[in-house]
């Protein structure tokens, strides 16, 4: 959450970046980023709770936590940087990203896979 936080927050000078124009590509990375937040969200809470915790409680609290992060990311981006703006479609990317991570991690630790969510 740090590394996403410092991407979100910090500039880097146009120069740096690579002349290749994808439109919306910061979109994909958006929906990456919290899709894999989501997924390591969840197998930490899973690790850390020794499974104890109910997985539908752990899949709750973090993807309601990524959500809420994404906006409050969205909302300084707007209101405290000044080269940065936060913007709705990235808030809508987040919130992709992090719900379909919890769908993976259902559709890994379902009745029919292997995995167990208790350790």
């Amino acid at each position: 959450m740090v590394f996403i936080t410092a991407l979100s927050l910090l500039s880097f000078p146009d120069d740096d970046m690579p002349s290749i124009q994808i439109p919306n590509f910061d979109k994909v990375v958006h929906f990456f980023f919290y899709f894999t937040a989501s997924v390591l969200g969840c197998l930490f809470g899973r690790e850390q709770t020794s499974g104890k915790i109910k997985k539908s409680k752990v899949l709750l609290i973090t993807v309601f936590g990524l959500i809420i992060y994404g906006i409050i990311i969205e909302v300084i981006q707007s209101s405290f940087t000044t080269d940065r703006s936060g913007e709705l479609l990235d808030v809508l990317a987040n919130s992709l990203g992090a719900i379909l991570g919890i769908l993976f991690i259902m559709a890994l630790f379902s009745k029919r896979s292997q995995l167990k969510w208790e350790i």
